[in-house]
């Protein structure tokens, strides 16, 4: 059974490239081990194996024949070197190739070829003192001449190896290139002499491989002396610079970072790609490819790391050496956990287990030891694991917090370490040890000094290894951490005192947060003074307490303060109360919030307190007008803001969230804002600009045909004349949408915007003088550069026909029992209407809330609730929540909210790229209506993977299978706006932007209970599922629930098909516009596919022949289609 290579690339360009995939060599051998056992042999031989990749692709082949078969024969290996370096083609030393192979525990693994007898000796020689099975040699007659040939006579060849008979290191001796019966002969009369090698047992390790063998031995004197650090730098949770290389496809920067990684010690390099942004097939596979592809990154071991398994099944198919597989766990029961393992198993692959199982994450001592036994038992006794090869995580958690249930689990950890390992013989205890001191993120020396003290105290209880910062972890040695800080720390660490945290903060803030935990720097000689607590702020100037309560969003006494403010006799003019210090209050807000040290639901609270303190003067003015305009010469109504700012959300989108925060944030900053609201026409705007005489316009919009308006606007814009900057934002937009799009178009300033937090920075330069020219020259240069690097990116890319794209669909057969479509228990259109609020606050996904408020969390602090131990923003996004939670009781107590929804199921099946929808579930004639749906075309790196549509999921109408699709809306809106009507009669912009938010969050909870309902209830097909909330965030469901406009399909005008099949308006007054986004904007629709074959995917970038043949389809214009899908295609219209 000849080699190939899976790890090396034909390929000089692209040293990521694979000539072939694991799973093309795992098919192509296990056809080869048929006609070989059908052919009657009685072993089988894997020789001259220069890629270990391609052995263990063969070796799974052969263990899955074995298995199907009920049969077993005798496996031999072989492997080659290339030269005298030892190694083999592709890098290995011959022990790493040892320790990628011996899970499959061959009869007798050996050496061939490349070498003459007298060169391979040293080599054989390692191999036989490592392997526990036989071993056998078969070189070639020495080294070939200058003409290829093989000159070395059978007396001499035997000679050469009688050296490998007299050490005893061989069972088995033969001869290959250049070798024949003579050689053989003179080899069978000399060996007669001696005795085979005894086969030895061999010290029970983990035994890992990269290019390089890692056979981890302990020091159970000293632990620490041999922890493993696994590198964190590739991993795109714990690296911002790595994650945005992989997003960015810059592979030789996520390169360089692994390589530096391990010249900065690490001892095996994590890899892990698991975010939203990032296709993680794709891209783990790519990455350890390229990882393989070189040297120096490739030394160490890799642990392939993620929450998918399917994810790191396709980074081990890349790895030939033997990797560690991170994770598995009980947490979705033992059926799944024992399948993972298994598999896991039969890749060769070492193991993390999570302290999970299903009733959640172990906290305490007690659930961590009791998880990890359990697992233990299974693994070891049922599944047949390697317990060297058993890695667990107990879950390093973080201390630090201010909660009393926190302080002990650092504690529980290195206790659960002890008693683990005393009761699970030969596993191994990992953790992610970054996790322990987040509270302390940005204080250098605390959090490495933690990091330092918990291993200290951990590996003296057993832990082998944790992912680390390798470089820290060597650097900062227990013995040489600062005395006064070892003490605060340990304190801290070992909970040895219930103030821990309380003295911990307070030594922190006398520390240089730059310095290093063994090289200590303080700021000064005396603890900085924390700030007064309680009401003291009271007893200051007027103008403090003003800027106090504006800091900190108090509106309890700025009514009360402003009137003092306004009658003390400082400010002559109610007018100079707020240019005064009230500005200078807000003046400080932006300041904080621009330096990150203050977060959008601040200033939106500060804008409140603003808002009445202004309120309240309001009168005054106007009076004070009145008296002015009898004076005769006096302008009673001077304008003296920063500038005009007209801001809408353009025609046919309904959204303003994002829109409002940008308002305030920039009202905050004495912008006179013109919110002209939602659904604003061009022409409207236009007008608009001309009446206040905008300084700027801001336009926004979420939907992707708002993306058309804009450029309409702008278009309109330099046909008018106007010269004015225009800012866009919103969750369509972008850089290079802005740069492509609508620069070209208009010849005024144009400048994407991504969040609230940027705004006035940006219109702060586009109002100031000095900085105008200079900014807009570098927005517009940057804009060229990113439409060349587009339009060079159109001409790179490729892809493939439509006819291609359809021959390589996915072919699923719905005759199987998995994929055979079940009939719903309830056909046709169902409404909900007054919904119980109560029956979806469960399901509420609190991450996007956050979201709209700018709170993101820094790992591993990212996403709810874990957000609330956040260094930086923690305290604030519990404050947010909190009110949200009271907003939430008002709601549901009062009705202010209502939920209204319908849903439909109806016959269906695909024909072509296209649903056609039947009336009645007999025979599939003439469709009531159709869905149309778009293929991939993007040409893929892995050759074996389908150009999906969403019809692929649908069973084909000429199967004669009766299938089935569903589609439901469902809306939070309805009371929404009396809410906020009166927020905004209050000055209460805090309020109704949290009012929107929660709206629009009820909203999706509410889809998601109804997809639940779907599929138990209406549907039918999942029955008994039982999935928490975080499971269903998850999509741990069978079927999707994909919208359109979004990637599965980025056509809006599929919803007219929806409104019309489930008469949505009618039922349930939720409506479209003309850019068919729906009104209330606190709504969700969604076609529904239940077949377990379905899967999210997007479409990606269509050429025009499918643009086309789509118009064709659905009789629309080509011009139209074009305009509904202008962010998908791969031209310019």
């Amino acid at each position: 059974m000849r080699p190939s290579h899976c790890s090396v690339s034909p390929s000089r360009d692209d040293p990521a490239f694979r000539g072939c995939t694991w799973d093309e060599m795992v098919k192509a051998y296990y056809e080869q081990c048929e006609g070989l056992m059908a052919g009657g042999v009685d072993l089988f031989l894997l020789e001259t194996i220069f890629d270990t990749l391609n052995a263990k692709a063969a070796l799974f082949a052969i263990d899955k024949f074995f298995a199907d078969k009920k049969c077993r024969i005798p496996v031999f290996v072989s492997g080659t070197i290339v030269d005298n370096s030892g190694r083999t083609l592709s890098g290995q030393t011959n022990e790493a190739f040892w320790n990628s192979l011996a899970h499959s525990k061959p009869l007798a693994i050996g050496l061939n070829c490349a070498l003459g007898a007298d060169d391979m000796k040293p080599y054989v020689e390692n191999l036989s003192s490592c392997a526990d099975c036989y071993v056998f040699c078969y070189p070639n007659a020495g080294l070939p001449n200058a003409m290829g040939g093989y000159d070395q006579k059978g007396d001499e060849f035997a000679e050469e190896i009688r050296p490998f008979m007299e050490a005893g290191i061989l069972n088995g001796i033969g001869g290959c290139c250049g070798t024949s019966f003579e050689h053989i002969k003179a080899v069978a009369d000399m060996a007669k002499e001696y005795q085979p090698r005894a086969c030895h047992a061999v010290k029970s390790l983990m035994r890992l491989s990269g290019l390089e063998p890692l056979n981890y031995e302990p020091c159970l004197s000293n632990m620490r002396s041999t922890f493993l650090n696994v590198g964190e730098r590739c991993n795109v949770a714990g690296s911002s610079i790595f994650k945005k290389a992989i997003v960015d496809g810059n592979w030789d920067k996520a390169l360089s970072i692994a390589v530096k990684q391990v010249d900065a010690g690490a001892d095996v390099v994590d890899i892990n790609v698991d975010d939203g942004l990032i296709e993680p097939i794709g891209a783990m596979t790519k990455f350890v490819n390229l990882l393989v592809s070189d040297p120096e990154a490739s030394k160490m071991p890799f642990m392939i790391d993620s929450s998918k398994f399917h994810v790191v099944e396709c980074g081990v198919k890349c790895c030939q050496g033997k990797s560690i597989v991170n994770s598995i766990s009980l947490k979705e029961g033992e059926e799944a956990f024992i399948k993972n393992a298994r598999m896991v198993k039969a890749f060769g692959s070492a193991v993390v287990v999570m302290a999970f199982d299903e009733n959640g994450q172990a906290a305490t001592c007690k659930e961590k030891v009791s998880m990890c036994q359990r697992a233990y038992k299974i693994l070891v006794e049922e599944v047949g694991f390697n317990a060297q090869d058993i890695v667990f995580d107990p879950n390093i958690l973080t201390i630090g917090t201010g909660m009393a249930e926190h302080n002990d689990y650092a504690v529980d950890f290195i206790n659960a370490t002890r008693e683990i390992k005393r009761t699970c013989p030969g596993c191994k205890i990992s953790g992610g040890v970054s996790n322990l001191a987040f509270s302390f993120r940005g204080n250098e020396p605390v959090r490495r000094a933690c990091h330092s003290v918990f291993l200290h105290y951990a590996c003296a209880a057993g832990m082998d290894m944790g992912i680390v910062n390798a470089a820290h972890c060597i650097e900062d040695k227990y013995e040489n951490i600062d005395k006064e800080l070892l003490g605060y720390v340990e304190d801290l660490v070992l909970n040895r005192c219930d103030n821990a945290t309380e003295r911990m903060l307070e030594y922190a803030a006398t520390l240089n947060p730059k310095s290093k935990p063994c090289a200590l720097r303080k700021k000064g000689d005396v603890v900085e003074k924390v700030v007064e607590k309680g009401s003291s702020w009271r007893d200051k100037s007027v103008q403090d307490r003003l800027s106090h309560s504006l800091v900190k969003g108090i509106d309890e006494f700025v009514v009360r303060d402003t009137e003092e403010a306004r009658t003390c006799g400082l400010y002559p003019r109610p007018l100079h109360v707020i240019e005064g210090p009230l500005m200078d209050g807000m003046s400080t807000v932006g300041d904080l919030f621009g330096a990150g040290k203050m977060f959008l639901p601040q200033v939106i609270k500060s804008a409140r307190v603003m808002k009445k303190a202004v309120a309240h003067l309001i009168p005054f003015m106007e009076e004070e007008k009145r008296l002015m305009a009898e004076q005769e010469g006096i302008d009673a109504d001077a304008d003296n803001s920063v500038g005009t700012f007209v801001i809408a959300t353009v025609k046919g989108d309904v959204h303003d969230i994002g829109k409002n925060i940008v308002a305030v944030v920039l009202g905050c900053n004495n912008w006179k804002v013109i919110d002209l609201g939602v659904m604003c026409s061009c022409q409207s705007i236009l007008d608009a600009c001309k009446e206040h005489n905008a300084d700027i316009l801001g336009l926004s919009g979420l939907i992707t045909p708002s993306l058309d308006e804009m450029v309409t606007v702008a278009k309109e814009m330099e046909k008018a004349g106007f010269k004015i900057p225009l800012l866009v934002g919103g969750a369509t937009t972008s850089r290079m949408h802005t740069a492509v799009k609508l620069t070209p178009q208009y010849s005024g300033p144009t400048v994407h915007v991504l969040d609230a937090s940027r705004a006035v920075p940006v219109c702060s330069s586009l109002i100031d003088e000095k900085q105008y020219a200079e900014f807009v020259e570098d927005t517009r240069e940057t804009y060229k550069e990113m439409r060349e690097e587009f339009y060079a990116g159109l001409e790179d890319r490729k892809y493939v026909s439509l006819e291609q794209a359809r021959a390589k669909a996915l072919t699923v057969d719905f005759t199987t029992p998995e994929n055979t479509p079940v009939t719903p228990k309830q056909l046709g259109v169902h409404v909900l209407r007054d919904f119980p609020i109560e029956e979806v606050v469960d399901y509420i996904d609190w991450n996007p809330f956050f979201q709209v408020w700018q709170l993101r969390g820094r790992y591993p602090n990212r996403g709810y609730p874990k957000i609330f131990n956040d260094e930086t923003v923690g305290a604030e996004a519990k404050k947010l929540f909190d009110d949200a939670q009271t907003m939430l009781k008002d709601i549901i107590a009062h009705k202010k909210l209502s939920l209204r929804g319908v849903l439909g199921l109806f016959p269906a099946n695909s024909v072509g790229d296209d649903i056609e929808v039947y009336a009645e579930d007999g025979e599939r004639g003439a469709p009531r209506a159709s869905f149309y749906t778009l293929r991939e075309q993007a040409e893929k790196e892995n050759t074996s993977e389908p150009y999906l549509a969403l019809a692929d999921f649908v069973a084909p109408k000429e199967s004669g299978v009766k299938d089935y699709v569903g589609a439901f809306v469902t809306s939070a809106g309805f009371g929404l706006e009396e809410m906020t009507k009166a927020f905004k009669a209050d000055n209460d912009d805090y309020s109704y932007i949290l009012a929107e938010a929660l709206a629009d969050r009820l909203a999706e909870a509410f889809a998601e209970v109804v997809h639940i309902k779907i599929r138990k209830e209406y549907w039918g097909y999942a029955p008994d599922e039982d999935l928490s909330p975080d499971d269903l965030l998850k999509v741990k469901y069978d079927g999707i629930r994909p919208a359109p406009g979004y990637p599965s399909q980025p056509d809006h005008t599929e919803k007219n098909t929806m409104w019309e099949l489930m008469k949505v308006a009618e039922e349930t007054d939720v409506t479209l516009t003309e850019s068919l986004a729906m009104l209330p904007a606190a709504s969700v629709s969604a076609l529904v596919f239940g077949g377990k074959c379905s899967k999210y995917f997007a479409v990606g970038k269509i050429t025009d022949e499918q643009v086309q043949d789509y118009a064709a389809r659905k009789k629309m214009d080509v011009k139209e289609v074009e305009r509904w899908l202008a962010t998908s295609l791969n031209y310019e219209p």
